[in-house]
């Protein structure tokens, strides 16, 4: 007791007062960035999320929106270098160049050709301009076709030069400069067609609450991503990523001081994180192409269902238990995407053409084998289709830009001994959601699973998200007294860019997977979940999320004194 107590003095107010402090200056401080989304368009709200897989137009008007307030590109204000005087439409110098423009075609970048109509320039954009104009006579001249080029216009190319020598010296240096910038990233980038995208997750975190509390320490905690990202075409990509951790959940204990049989409350850094030694792993190995009108995804290694499906979670998740969404793996995504995983393959479809009742509809389908490398044919069953795997079906709908719908299906089949939410992971079990009554399968016997899951996110306004789902699962054993039925749900509320942009508070709430009446298990009550976080964007690399997360009724026994889990997670993206 003494324990639980002193814990509770130096680690919660540490945790609360942090998220006070970040919450107090965001909202005091006013917003000065000028950061967009490269997803965003003035006027448009995203309200589905987007699967990696590059998406046709059709597409993405179902697969979007998720990913606010994750995306960590952004644009910068540009202000000018110098202050120089504007160029007004009435001066002779933008009359004279607008004829050269139009005469020779100097700007094409513009609608028309021309210089947006009468707008006003500063000396340094109309230079621009006219610098375009020189290259254009230079080039009409080297070609052997200078009569094209009056004796008047010459003179008044050599008038303007006079006028604008000093604008043009500056943009010309500068040009120089970028060149050589450009030449000397292109001799020693590390590859034409791969880019690094990274992420460190630092996690300060504890468990209180009766012998739960008791049975843990502070603790320290990391995970890294490595994602080399590679593109052929520019619309396929290939992703080879590294990871490694030390993080490890907590353990959960009931009154009698005994670990529960749970993986409730489980962190998304703690998903993935290999041996929890720091040992480095290839822990996804996929390839996104689309061919035609549909959208390919293959996986050699490491593939999830929420890699291609679109999860309708927005700000919660963040591409398979990434370090920005939420804190906890129950939140970040419907357990139904959770089981199986692996090896395998999955397409995304457009139904209709923008018109109609399936004019904003997609279809989803998936299988993905957790065993698929190995060619044994005795004992467990194993290969790409004799082995454990999952086949996933979804149909996406759509509303404007802000509801989005999904109906999902999912039929798999585990060996004895099996877990339904362990993402595939047979060799080294990854359950990151749910209780041992919804997640340990026959250990004698085969289990043939049917799952069905409903999902929706919707966006009233841009600064509230709201988005959850439900997930039955119906699990047939091939022995006696092995049939159960497990469930889920969760609501999600989000207000992006709460006292910043960039910012998130977050609120959720549900039950894990729960299965009642389950033979040969004790516990019959329903574990909820409630978690809260509020992730502070210190800058477009560097977020700080404090947060809390609740249990109540752990390993389904109200008996158990409920678990509560602080933590403080710093995520450096790169």
């Amino acid at each position: 007791m003494s324990n639980l107590l002193w814990k509770s003095l130096v680690v919660s107010p540490a945790v609360l007062g942090a998220a006070l402090l970040v919450s107090t200056t965001a909202i005091a401080a006013p917003n000065t960035t000028t950061e967009v989304s490269p997803t965003e368009q003035p006027g448009v709200t995203e309200v589905a999320q987007k699967p990696e897989v590059l998406a046709q137009t059709t597409l993405d008007q179902v697969n979007r929106y998720s990913n606010e307030g994750n995306q960590n590109n952004s644009q910068s204000q540009v202000t000018s270098v110098s202050q120089f005087s504007d160029v007004q439409p009435t001066d002779w110098a933008f009359q004279a160049l607008q004829s050269l423009v139009e005469r020779y075609g100097c700007i094409a970048g513009y609608p028309n050709a021309t210089y947006r109509g009468n707008r006003a320039l500063t000396r340094y954009e109309f230079a621009a301009g006219l610098n375009a104009c020189l290259d254009r006579v230079n080039e009409l001249i080297a070609t052997a076709t200078a009569d094209l080029v009056t004796k008047q216009d010459l003179a008044t190319l050599q008038r303007l030069q006079e006028e604008f020598s000093a604008e043009l010296a500056t943009l010309r240096g500068r040009v120089d400069s970028l060149e050589a910038r450009t030449a000397e990233l292109e001799a020693n980038q590390f590859s034409t067609t791969t880019k690094l995208v990274g992420e460190a997750v630092f996690a300060v975190s504890d468990a209180f609450g009766g012998n739960t509390g008791d049975n843990n320490n502070t603790v320290f905690q990391n995970r890294v991503r490595l994602d080399l990202q590679t593109s052929f075409t520019g619309r396929d990509v290939l992703h080879t990523r590294l990871a490694a951790g030390n993080a490890q959940a907590f353990s959960l204990r009931d009154n009698a001081n005994g670990a529960i049989d749970t993986a409730e409350g489980t962190q998304t850094f703690q998903v993935g994180a290999g041996d929890g030694n720091n040992s480095v792993k290839i822990d996804r190995l996929t390839y996104e192409v689309p061919i035609g009108p549909a959208n390919v995804y293959l996986a050699a290694s490491g593939g999830r269902h929420s890699h291609y499906a679109a999860v309708n979670n927005p700000y919660f998740f963040d591409q398979t238990d990434g370090g920005n969404g939420a804190l906890s793996s129950f939140a970040s995504e419907s357990p139904i995407y959770r089981i199986g995983g692996g090896a395998g393959i999955a397409l995304n479809l457009p139904l209709g053409k923008g018109g109609g009742i399936l004019g904003n509809s997609s279809i989803t389908a998936g299988y993905l084998a957790s065993e698929a490398n190995d060619p044994g044919i005795g004992g467990l069953g194993t290969g790409l289709t004799n082995g454990d795997y999952a086949a996933l079906g979804q149909l996406n709908f759509s509303v404007g830009n802000r509801i989005a719908l999904a109906a999902t299906y999912v039929h798999g089949y585990n060996a004895a001994g099996g877990l339904l939410f362990n993402s595939g992971s047979a060799a080294d079990p990854e359950v990151s959601v749910g209780t041992g009554q919804a997640n340990a399968l026959s250990v004698a016997n085969g289990s043939s699973t049917n799952s069905y899951g409903v999902s929706a996110a919707f966006r009233p306004s841009d600064k509230l998200s709201v988005s959850g789902f439900v997930s039955y699962h119906d699990v047939t054993g091939f022995g006696a007294g092995d049939d159960y039925e497990a469930w889920s749900y969760g609501l999600g509320v989000a207000l992006p860019d709460f006292g910043k942009k960039g910012n998130v508070l977050g609120i959720f709430a549900g039950a894990e997977p729960y299965a009642r009446n389950r033979v040969g298990f004790t516990g019959n009550d329903v574990p909820y979940h409630f978690e809260g976080f509020y992730k502070y964007r210190v800058s477009d690399n560097i977020s700080i999320t404090p947060g809390v997360i609740w249990l109540t009724s752990p390993g389904q026994n109200s008996a158990n004194d409920d678990a509560i889990i602080g933590t403080l997670r710093t995520t450096f993206t790169f």
